[in-house]
């Protein structure tokens, strides 16, 4: 029992620790620094390749995305003309104080006398992200309202004879502004002034409720 202890304690000599105790702390340090400085070099080393491998795909896709980028503004300007060409289709190229002044013409062109012109209402395009204050209103959605275009519902009185209401109600629907009659009320009233001989002419007395859309 002596023996083996003393050769167990033998086994750690001056001479051995001399030796064994320098590598100990040498390896220690040597992965200290490992930890403390190779590593995150490695890691921000790795990064920066990263960094680099997506730049350089990047870089590839740029003629792609230069030829889709003229694609869509292709497209845009395409979507701009149609939509141009929607808005003078619907409106014209009047607003309502071209139209009223148009209507005018038109009056006096026809024999038309007007005893009123009224607006009663206007609405605007209403976009999907105000479609719950268009339901909240009561506003019933118009498919002729588009951006940039405004309905204007307008009530007329005036007087003419049948051929001249006839005649006037042919040249508005001639108009640029996309014009829907809503409702037309005629009452005729004999007239001894203008009553002929030859020809039995009444006097018309005419109520028209219309919608005009115009631009903005």
């Amino acid at each position: 029992m002596t023996n083996t202890t003393v050769k167990n304690n033998s086994f750690i000599t001056p001479e051995r620790s001399a030796i064994f105790l320098p590598m100990i702390i040498s390896s220690l340090i040597a992965a200290l620094l490992l930890i403390t400085f190779s590593i995150p070099k490695y890691v921000s080393s790795n990064k920066v390749n990263n960094e680099l491998k997506e730049f350089k795909r990047k870089t590839n896709e740029l003629p792609n995305l230069k030829i889709q980028s003229k694609q869509i503004s292709e497209k845009l300007i395409i979507l701009n003309i149609q939509k141009s060409e929607i808005i003078e289709l619907i409106s014209g190229t009047n607003n309502l104080k071209t139209f009223i002044s148009r209507l005018g013409f038109l009056g006096e062109k026809n024999n038309i006398e007007f005893e009123s012109i009224r607006p009663l209402s206007s609405t605007k395009f209403v976009d999907s992200k105000s479609s719950s204050i268009q339901n909240e209103l009561n506003i019933i959605s118009d498919q002729f309202l588009v951006e940039g275009v405004k309905k204007y519902n307008l009530d007329l009185n005036l007087k003419a004879t049948y051929k001249d209401l006839l005649s006037f109600l042919r040249d508005l629907e001639l108009q640029e502004n996309m014009i829907i009659f809503e409702d037309i009320n005629l009452e005729l009233k004999e007239s001894s002034e203008l009553k002929d001989s030859k020809n039995n002419t009444n006097n018309i007395e005419a109520n028209l409720k219309i919608s005009v859309y115009g631009k903005i």
